[in-house]
């Protein structure tokens, strides 16, 4: 990670980066940490379906189910739009989990 986050000190900031960040922080455990960097890359690149996806993740694994969810209805709209199908089908699955984890049913 460290040599990413050289990259960013240095002022390459990026969609792709935030992405392995955000990522690399969700593998080490780190949800809220990588919150901020795929919010980063969101910002960069809105339709990033993978972003999104992740970005969901982060939040159901800090038990933020709500967040979690629109993050996932957020990154279908996304995947729909750049034809990510895999993406969508993937996202409405986690979506499904996290109406259950608030208690809405599938």
């Amino acid at each position: 990670m460290s040599a990413i986050e050289k990259m960013l000190a240095r002022g390459k900031d990026d969609a792709l980066l935030r992405f392995v960040l955000g990522n690399a922080y969700l593998q080490d455990g780190r949800p809220d940490e990588a919150v901020a960097h795929l919010q980063a890359a969101l910002v960069h690149k809105p339709d990033y379906s993978a972003a999104w996806k992740l970005l969901g993740k982060a939040y159901a694994d800090m038990a933020q189910h709500e967040l979690a969810l629109r993050a996932y209805q957020d990154g279908i709209s996304a995947a729909d739009k750049t034809g990510d199908r895999q993406a969508a089908k993937e996202m409405a699955v986690f979506a499904r989990r996290a109406r259950k984890a608030l208690g809405a049913g599938s």
